[in-house]
């Protein structure tokens, strides 16, 4: 009892430090990756602070799935399979190029390493952290191609350094090199049956939820499909990862037609609070590390493991660096000369902004820990803690040296906003107007004359909508008719509110009539806030 007393405080304080921290993150205009980390780093710091160690297949098994579901799922196929070479480039090539360089130069940077701890620490680092880097880029309003290419590199690259790490591991518990022919198999196995088994919990899925209308049963059925997804293909030996990110893609499609829009928004509500906590609860679990790797270093000087980490942060940052360029070039010009997509060459700005957004988060920290303690004849598997203070320090750096440094960064090279309107929104939206017009002409002429008003003053409406969208070369007119009908409408719901809220408080109406008219209310005052913005 008492044990499960203390996992209740320590997980109530958890989430009551995620509120601050995320609470704090808005007033100061940081992103929350950032703070908090830093403030689980502090908090660590703190005497009488429990110490809380973060098990690596809570993380893989628990976090990982959904965090990859929410993020595929907001993630354009489209956009996806356009920009595919630049993925693959960073989320293949660079993770190869990590693992490589860091191979041959940590046996003469730190002690005591040979190259194949350098293979397993290089695997370790390689795979960046989606949340970090994406939460900065829109926040700063970076051109949505860059921000594109980072969420789809991020989503795939826990799989390759993951693979990675499978080999270099086996290499050291095992003693064996395995050949390149098991390499490339093992990769074509993760790669296609991960893709595999996703696409057909996500086609069984696409099956099942179409027989389904009840918020409350999709909402579990989406929190259950990332695990699904994930375990399905850890069973069968293939990426858990690639899994999940298959499935995302391929239901995020479909859900536009098997959801309801009552299921849409509420299920968008719930996976939006999840994603908050579970991002949050990792990211200020990797700051509380700090005791657990202090204790398994007490038998290293602490001033020469701290400039290793500061060498080996630098050569981290460096290898992107120098991985982006050519790559870039690479990109290009199988892009534009071999697909033929008219891209221009990037602009060097552009590339460099890619190459500092190189974080890493709560995947490399946790595949640090899952290393064994032992190797099978029993002796310590060499270096572990030296490889897990390593892992927190590039982590710990690159959050926060990068993070903070980012917005400035691209501020400075005046990418900040770049992006403009979304003219591909506007001429949606006029299209989209203009589709339900005609229908309504059609509809009023085939009823023959009938409830003529209702269809005058529907089209009225709509062409009123449809006035308020300007495209981007047309001078800004005085205010129209539309934005005065936006005015009122949100005053008359504000007296709906109140009024609702007087009959409730006066015993007219009970709690659970009022929680009905105020989620109607909230749908139609979102509407008009939007449309009001547009």
């Amino acid at each position: 009892m008492n044990v499960i007393g203390t996992f209740q405080s320590i997980f109530l304080l958890l989430l009551l430090f995620i509120a601050l921290f995320g609470f704090l993150a808005r007033r100061i205009g940081t992103p929350y990756p950032i703070v908090m980390v830093v403030g689980g780093f502090l908090l660590s710091l703190v005497p009488g602070i429990p110490n809380v160690a973060l098990n690596p297949d809570i993380v893989f098994v628990v976090v990982l799935p959904p965090l990859l579901y929410a993020a595929a799922w907001t993630t354009s196929w489209r956009d996806f399979r356009y920009n595919l070479v630049s993925i693959f480039l960073l989320a293949f090539g660079l993770v190869g190029f990590t693992v490589a360089v860091i191979a041959l130069v940590a046996p003469a940077i730190f002690g005591g390493f040979d190259w194949r701890l350098g293979f397993v620490l290089g695997a370790i680092v390689a795979p960046t952290d989606a949340i970090a880097a994406t939460s900065i880029a829109r926040r700063v309003g970076l051109p949505r191609r860059i921000v594109d290419i980072l969420e789809g590199e991020s989503l795939i690259n826990d799989a390759t350094g993951l693979l990675a790490l499978q080999l270099g591991t086996a290499m050291i518990v095992e003693s064996r090199i395995p050949t390149a022919l098991t390499g490339f198999v093992t990769l074509a196995w993760l790669t296609v049956g991960g893709v595999a088994v996703g696409l057909l919990v996500g086609w069984v899925v696409d099956r099942i939820e179409r027989q389904i209308n009840d918020a409350p049963i999709e909402i579990t059925l989406s929190i259950l499909v990332p695990y699904a997804a994930y375990l399905a293909a850890e069973r069968v030996h293939a990426s858990g990862v690639l899994a999940v990110v298959a499935c995302g893609l391929f239901l995020t499609r479909r859900s536009a037609r098997f959801f309801s829009a009552a299921v849409r928004i509420q299920i968008w509500s719930v996976w939006q609070s999840l994603n908050f906590v579970l991002n949050g609860l990792v990211f200020v679990l990797i700051g509380l590390q700090l005791p657990t790797i202090r204790a398994s270093i007490r038998g290293h000087s602490l001033s020469a493991l701290l400039m290793d980490a500061a060498i080996f942060t630098l050569t981290v940052i460096a290898i992107r660096l120098v991985w982006v360029y050519p790559s870039a070039t690479l990109a290009w010009m199988v892009r534009a000369r071999v697909l033929h997509q008219g891209e221009t060459r990037p602009p060097l700005r552009s590339v460099f902004v890619i190459g500092w957004t190189g974080m890493r988060g709560v995947v490399s920290i946790a595949a640090a820990l899952a290393l064994p303690a032992a190797l099978p004849d029993g002796s310590a598997f060499p270096q572990r803690s030296v490889i897990i203070f390593l892992t927190f320090s590039v982590i710990f750096a690159t959050l926060v040296l990068q993070g903070v440094t980012l917005p400035p960064l691209i501020r400075a090279l005046r990418l900040a906003g770049t992006a403009g309107p979304s003219c591909e929104e506007t001429e949606a939206r006029r299209i989209i107007l203009e589709a339900a017009i005609e229908h309504l002409r059609i509809a009023m002429t085939a009823d023959a004359g009938k409830s003529q008003e209702v269809y005058i003053d529907l089209i009225r409406h709509y062409e009123q909508r449809l006035a308020a969208i300007r495209p981007a070369d047309d001078a800004q007119p005085e205010p129209t008719e539309h934005d005065r009908y936006v005015e009122l409408s949100l005053e008359a719901l504000r007296v709906e509110r109140e009024t609702a809220i007087g009959l409730r408080d006066d015993g007219r109406i009970s709690d659970e009539v009022l929680r009905h008219i105020e989620t109607e209310l909230d749908l139609a005052e979102t509407r008009l806030d939007r449309r009001g913005d547009d």
